[in-house]
């Protein structure tokens, strides 16, 4: 009972930490001048993966749980496009993905790209090359990740110049000194440090108490914890109509949670990485790419019409993280 209790706390303390540490990297961003659309969406799209960062480190380097971490990466990238279908169901009465902008498949693009890799690295690490004991799937998406990046900022450029959004915003947080909002920043962000820091043992402890296995409590109940900054960024951006911003901020998360799993690799030193990862993994990567498959074929259809309260790319979406938890739970 005890070790729930630790686990509804450091869940607790994401939830609230993640919020507030959204808002006030939204203030620094309209403090330094340089605009809430970019800042704004790369610090958001960092931050809240900040518990993943943290989680897949300590697992690695003071818990050496490798399954942890990549249950958490894995499984985190999997409820955060869940987060589109629990979004969509309040989205109003058109469907989310026809109320943002197309361009937004150019990162769940690269997603599933980095997806693929890690799949392939999971299902191959026996007969992949190491530099060390680091495997050259993570070199490859270290360098994916930045390639990423700079292709998506390149594009979102072009497009913020077009419409001249930069021109259009104005300052909201006038009441708030840039310096109250970095030592507000910098405080929530040790919060979030310190419970996430401690959740690998509280995750390796439910494993082995409930008998469930490290790849599901992993992939589920560390997961969501670890995803709750994601959900409540995504539903304050719904109530301020940034649909924009919940799909840039799920797609840019996942992407740098998958850069997450090459950093872990670099302080696990035991062994390559993936070469210590269950086969179940794989189970998740694929869940996760036909999720971000039927995002992207959501927003390039875009029909206007719901299906029972849900855009049926939100219907597809949450059936697949339906069916794969359950796999999951069958294969511990």
């Amino acid at each position: 009972m005890f070790i729930w209790l630790q686990f509804i706390a450091c869940t607790a303390a994401i939830l609230f930490s993640g919020s507030k540490l959204s808002k006030y990297g939204d203030i620094i961003a309209e403090k330094t001048g340089l605009g809430r659309t970019w800042v704004g969406v790369l610090l958001i799209a960092s931050v809240t993966s900040l518990p993943e960062l943290i989680t897949g480190l300590s697992s690695v380097i003071i818990f050496e749980l490798p399954n942890i971490a990549a249950g958490d990466v894995l499984g985190s990238c999997m409820f955060n496009l869940l987060i589109l279908s629990l979004i969509d169901l309040r989205g109003g009465s058109e469907p989310l993905s026809a109320r943002t902008h197309q361009g937004q498949v150019l990162t769940a693009g690269f997603g599933v790209l980095l997806l693929g890799l890690v799949g392939i690295s999971i299902s191959a690490s026996g007969a992949l090359p190491a530099l060390g004991w680091i495997s050259s799937s993570s070199l490859i998406l270290l360098a994916l990740y930045l390639i990423a990046m700079r292709t998506v900022f390149l594009y979102e450029k072009r497009r913020v110049a077009e419409f001249l959004i930069e021109q259009a915003e104005e300052a909201q947080y006038d009441d708030t000194s840039k310096g109250r909002a970095y030592l507000m920043y910098g405080v929530n962000a040790l919060v979030i440090i310190a419970a996430a820091t401690y959740l690998p043992h509280i995750g390796d402890e439910i494993a082995r108490t409930t008998g469930l296995g490290r790849t599901f409590v992993g992939s589920v109940f560390i997961a969501l914890s670890t995803s709750l900054p994601e959900l409540v960024v995504s539903f304050s951006a719904l109530r301020l109509g940034a649909v924009d911003m919940v799909y840039g901020n799920i797609f840019g998360s996942n992407l740098f949670n998958l850069c997450i799993l090459a950093v872990d690799d670099i302080f696990y030193t035991k062994a390559p990485l993936f070469s210590d990862i269950s086969q179940a993994h794989v189970v998740t990567a694929m869940a996760a790419i036909v999720m971000a498959a039927i995002a992207v074929i959501g927003l390039t259809y875009r029909t206007s019409k719901k299906i029972l309260f849900v855009g049926w790319d939100s219907l597809g979406i949450l059936t697949v993280y339906v069916l794969t938890i359950l796999v999951l739970f069958r294969v511990g």
